[in-house]
């Protein structure tokens, strides 16, 4: 039996990892803004680390549940209940049939996730089942949820809920430093437009979403006003507009642009990004390469430990 939305949230969507190999048409990669939530709710539940979840910005939804079903949130703490009982992010919880789970404003972070045992039943287009709203496909058709839809969900009877270690959580989420490798264009920058970039505090600006993060702050200038032809943008680059303030693309991102690049945020760091507010402060720390490769590694390494065996 699908589940009811009662009422949406803000911005409610179905996500998985992504959709990529297709920037060269013009498609952005979507999939969850954090995308390490998302897996830690799916792991939770017993589902596979790519299964379509539900992705909640800043107000959750209300679910209603016709059967029983195995649920998990992870990523942003959430105002969370089943009947009288808190759900906290983390764990997984059992929703009895006529159930209803209600999610509501996020505490700390931006976006929380909703993985379902069995995971969200919807139509795979171009190997993903992420919801790509511009586009106007994948997830739902192709849109936030709304009032009265109803969720199909597979069947997850075969899966086992999971359990996290004591005190796992407590180092992965810190959203107030991103760390950054220098970006395609950085010989047009000078070492005080870096020395800004690495120094100086920024905001997360309301004119953000999930194509791009728009920070205020510190001006940063290139040494030139040079023309940058359209250039391929990859994801968590960091664009320099020509009113200095910078931008970080995302992930319903455009996938050419004509700004030049002075960094971009690496991948171990890019769910802290999913989870920064308007408004909220940001600082960035730049590491090389294969630092940023061997962070990326750690992480994986402390995914696959954090879980009781």
């Amino acid at each position: 039996m699908p589940i009811r939305v009662k009422t949406p949230g803000m911005f409610s969507t179905i996500q998985d990892l992504g959709r990529y190999g297709y920037s060269h048409l013009g498609i952005s990669p979507a999939g969850a803004a954090d995308r390490l939530s998302l897996r830690i709710a799916n792991l939770l539940v017993g589902n596979q680390e790519n299964a379509p979840a539900l992705e909640m910005t800043l107000l959750g939804a209300t679910l209603e549940f016709d059967e029983p079903r195995i649920v998990a949130l992870a990523g942003a703490d959430c105002d969370a209940i089943v009947g009288t009982s808190a759900v906290r992010p983390g764990e997984a919880v059992a929703v009895p049939a006529g159930g209803m789970l209600k999610c509501g404003g996020m505490r700390t972070g931006a976006r929380s996730y909703l993985a379902v045992q069995g995971g969200f039943d919807v139509p795979v287009v171009m190997g993903s089942a992420a919801t790509d709203v511009r586009g106007g496909f994948g997830g739902l058709e192709g849109r936030r949820l709304k009032a009265g839809d109803l969720l199909p969900v597979r069947d997850g009877r075969s899966t086992r809920a999971r359990r996290l270690k004591p005190g796992a959580l407590d180092a992965v989420y810190r959203h107030d430093t991103v760390r950054v490798t220098r970006g395609a264009q950085q010989e047009w920058f000078g070492p005080e437009a870096f020395e800004v970039l690495f120094s100086c505090p920024y905001s997360i600006s309301d004119q953000s979403d999930r194509t791009g993060l728009r920070l205020k702050g510190e001006v940063l200038r290139p040494r030139e006003q040079s023309q940058l032809l359209t250039d391929g943008i990859p994801l968590g680059a960091m664009q320099v507009p020509q009113d200095g303030q910078p931008i970080i693309l995302f992930v319903d991102q455009q996938t050419t642009g004509g700004y030049p690049k002075i960094a971009n945020v690496i991948m171990a760091d890019m769910h802290h990004i999913g989870q920064l507010r308007p408004h909220q402060q940001v600082r960035f720390h730049e590491v090389s390469i294969p630092q940023a490769i061997t962070l990326l590694k750690e992480q994986e390494r402390w995914l696959q430990d954090a879980f009781v065996p």
